[in-house]
C-alpha cells in the first residue's frame, strides 16, 4: 500500500486493472465535449449542463489542471489495453476544503461518469474500487450521492463496498430541477 501511495504521488496515476486513472490533459477536451455533451451523461450528473455550451470542456480541463487543493480529478484511460483514451472521469472533492488542518475530518465526496459506450462493462466499479484502495487523499471516509433513477450508478457504489445512508435531493444543472438521490459512505479508518 505504501508503494501504491508513492506511485500515485509521483506519477499521478492509479492502476485500475484494464485502465489507469491519470491526471487530466489538455488533449482530453475533445473527448470530454463528445461524452459530456451526451444528454444521457449530463442528466446523470450534478453539474454538467445540457446542451454543453461552447468552451465548457476546455474550461473543465483548465479547472482540472489548475493547482487546486479542494478536488482531485482523474481520467479513466484505457489506451494501454486497447480501450479508449477517455472512458470517463472520476474525482474526489474534499469536504473539508478551506478548513484548518486540525479541523479537517478527512472526508471527501467521490463523483464519476462513464462514457455511454462503456456502460455495463464494469469500468465504473473498477475505477471506484481503485480510487478507494489507493486513497490518495488519506481519507477516513468517502461519501457519494447518486440519482435515484440511476440504479446502475448505485450498483457501482455497492460493488465497491459503500453503505447506503439515506435519501436526499440535489440540483441537476442539465435537468434544471431538484432530483431525489441516494447517499452512500465508505469508511476507510
Amino acid at each position: 500500500m505504501v508503494l501504491e501511495m508513492i506511485a500515485v504521488a509521483t506519477e499521478g496515476q492509479i492502476s485500475a486493472g484494464r485502465f489507469v486513472l491519470r491526471p487530466v490533459r489538455r488533449s482530453d477536451a475533445g473527448l470530454f465535449a463528445l461524452y459530456a455533451g451526451d444528454k444521457r451523461v449530463a442528466v446523470a450528473t450534478h453539474s454538467i449542463p445540457h446542451p454543453l455550451p461552447p468552451g465548457a470542456a476546455e474550461a473543465f480541463v483548465s479547472r482540472a489542471t489548475a493547482n487546486r487543493t479542494e478536488e482531485d480529478i482523474w481520467v479513466m484511460d484505457g489506451t494501454a489495453t486497447g480501450l479508449s483514451e477517455v472512458l470517463g472521469v472520476i474525482s474526489l472533492k474534499r469536504m473539508d476544503a478551506g478548513k484548518r488542518a486540525r479541523d479537517a475530518r478527512g472526508q471527501s465526496e467521490i463523483r464519476y461518469w462513464v462514457a455511454p459506450a462503456f456502460w455495463n462493462t464494469g469500468i465504473g466499479s473498477e475505477a471506484v474500487k481503485a480510487l478507494v484502495a489507493a486513497n490518495p487523499q488519506n481519507n477516513c471516509a468517502i461519501f457519494a450521492e447518486v440519482f435515484q433513477d440511476n440504479p446502475g450508478s448505485a450498483r457501482v457504489l455497492t460493488n465497491a463496498g459503500f453503505q447506503y445512508l439515506g435519501d436526499a435531493e440535489t440540483f441537476s444543472v442539465a435537468r434544471g430541477a431538484l432530483v431525489p438521490t441516494w447517499t452512500y459512505v465508505k469508511k476507510l479508518a
